[in-house]
């Protein structure tokens, strides 16, 4: 895929940093001296850990040099480094690992997720929030343009694999824990109709289906999709639609 657009994202960051806050609400930790935000974007989620761990040290790690640059502007007093979770390690004495909506992109991901926990010392927590929604309209929407249209043969994946089962990421993890919390929350966003929830999933879950496609076959896709999700989310009386949403957050203590 190409890299990811910072301004893209940020069109629905408060939307998006929400689960970010209700899995920090959730991490066990009065006070915190190395804190890695794994997947940090634009910073919106880096600057939560911040102000909840002020006298941390706050490291942001991503593979997209544009979004390192954004954040970077947008948090000098943060720590920003690239970084590829398929073989990165934490450093000694990190006390907190958060990863919000970044392991739905990692191929084989419950892997890396046993790997860095192992590497946390006693004490130290991993706190994950993934999307939970390829059975969505939205993204079921996704598949059917993918394979009804002249751009089939480029789009023969869907770009992520689905989630496991909770019991298989507890099963997994509670071996390298003396703590694992795992639970789904479905969020209901008011989205200004199709055009709306388009724009929201262009920065995320739409890009490997559009990223492929030349100007012509995007305009094309693109159009199909959004005539899907007018019909999958009807409007309210305000004139917004609600976009379900849900995602699965998992705690673990070392």
């Amino acid at each position: 895929m190409a890299d990811w657009s910072p301004t893209q994202y940020l069109k629905f960051a408060d939307e998006r940093t929400r689960a970010a806050r209700d899995l920090l609400a959730q991490v066990p930790l009065d006070r915190a001296g190395k804190v890695f935000d794994l997947g940090c974007g634009p910073g919106n989620s880096t600057a939560l850990l911040i102000e909840r761990f002020t006298d941390a040290e706050v490291t942001g790690v991503d593979s997209s040099p544009d979004m390192l640059a954004k954040a970077r502007e947008a948090l000098p007093q943060a720590r920003f480094i690239a970084g590829d979770l398929s073989d990165w390690q934490p450093e000694e004495g990190t006390d907190l690992l958060f990863a919000n909506a970044l392991f739905q992109w990692v191929p084989h991901h419950l892997k890396v997720v046993q790997r860095l926990l192992t590497a946390l010392p006693k004490g130290g927590v991993l706190a994950i929030q993934m999307p939970d929604n390829l059975m969505e309209p939205s993204h079921v929407a996704m598949r059917e343009v993918a394979a009804s249209g002249p751009w089939a043969a480029k789009l023969k994946h869907d770009g992520r694999e689905a989630l496991p089962q909770a019991s298989t990421y507890y099963d997994a993890l509670k071996p390298h824990a003396i703590r694992v919390d795992i639970w789904h929350t479905i969020y209901n966003h008011p989205i200004d109709g199709a055009k709306g929830i388009v724009e929201w999933v262009k920065g995320t879950g739409l890009r490997p289906f559009i990223d492929p496609l030349d100007e012509n076959e995007r305009r094309g896709y693109l159009a199909a999709y959004e005539a899907r999700i007018a019909k999958a989310y009807p409007l309210m009386r305000d004139g917004k639609a609600l976009l379900r949403f849900p995602r699965l957050f998992i705690l673990c203590v070392k």
